[in-house]
């Protein structure tokens, strides 16, 4: 919790200060460029910035900090905003300041109240997205137990994902890979898949071709899509170098580590036809095991917070 209070904090700051330094930047050029409206104009990008990528509070909030710039400026130093401002009491000049900051406000709202229309709708999008998804895994699974297991997955590290801060495009990345994650398997018969003894070696190496047959599953979709398969393809990499491939420790995307953690964790969780679960309790004393060996220390530190909030309690899906 703290963690994500301390991202949202700085979040916001990040937002605010970078909003006043194009204020002040914007101050800046009238020290070297006359002309009242001219100048005026300058002050309209903080809140088209602010408008554009921040939403209506933001543009808003934006435009006033303009605003009261400006009208310090003219109070203060009114040769800056060019020869007809020198006289402060000049009727004419703080009625056109009054004109341009109605209409900054005025068009900080309006432009700020469409891109949250657009976040809305893009929104909405992303949800139908995710949903076509889920179907889409539950069509080319083989059985209930991998259908099931890769919504678990998505939501165990999603959760891991937003404990460690992660962009909300990130987290949705780590979502769409932890559900295709296992799409290869489609191509793995079911006697392999439910097999109740221990898999032979050549069984070993057909379930472990279904990582790459995965990725050439997807390889011809486009868009957001193909930032998911580096994911997909080193989420049975170990981070002493010891998995599916020998990329170990930072060379492993940070996505397929998170990915690496929620899907083991899931396992063990869950029945298999070679055994029965074992208890969350369990499952992350194992987890916390592999520590430097099978996953980053950061990821299982963030897994761990996750399960101590009750975070990664996922009722079965009925598929």
């Amino acid at each position: 919790m703290r963690s994500k209070l301390w991202s949202r904090w700085a979040t916001i700051n990040k937002e605010l200060i970078l909003i006043f330094a194009i204020i002040a930047s914007t101050g800046l050029i009238n020290l070297f460029i006359g002309g009242q409206r001219l100048i005026l104009t300058f002050y309209n990008i903080p809140t088209v910035f602010a408008a554009y990528y921040l939403g209506r509070r933001q543009a808003v909030l934006a435009a006033l900090g303009s605003v009261l710039f400006v009208a310090w400026v003219n109070l203060t130093n009114p040769m800056i905003l060019g020869e007809r401002a020198i006289d402060t009491n000049n009727l004419l000049v703080w009625s056109d300041l009054a004109v341009w900051a109605g209409f900054l406000l005025v068009c900080a709202y309006a432009i700020g109240t469409l891109y949250e229309h657009a976040q809305r709708r893009l929104n909405e999008l992303r949800e139908t997205y995710y949903g076509l998804l889920q179907i889409l895994s539950q069509i080319v699974s083989n059985d209930k137990y991998t259908q099931n297991h890769s919504y678990r997955v998505s939501v165990y590290a999603t959760q891991i994902a937003a404990e460690m801060g992660f962009s909300d495009d990130r987290i949705e990345d780590v979502r769409a890979a932890a559900l295709l994650h296992d799409i290869g398997k489609v191509e793995t018969t079911r006697s392999i898949l439910h097999k109740a003894a221990r898999l032979t070696d050549e069984e070993i190496k057909e379930i472990r071709t279904h990582v790459k047959k995965g990725v050439a599953i997807l390889n011809p979709v486009g868009g957001s899509l193909r930032r998911i398969l580096p994911i997909i393809l080193a989420h049975h990499d170990k981070f002493d170098g010891s998995g599916y491939n020998p990329a170990k420790g930072e060379e492993i995307p940070l996505e397929a580590r998170i990915l690496s953690v929620a899907d083991v964790f899931d396992s063990l969780v869950s029945d298999r036809p070679y055994r029965k679960a074992l208890s969350p309790f369990e499952a992350r004393d194992i987890i916390v095991q592999g520590i430097d060996k099978d996953f980053d220390p950061k990821v299982v530190r963030a897994f761990e917070a996750a399960f101590r909030e009750q975070r990664l309690e996922v009722s079965e899906v009925l598929v």
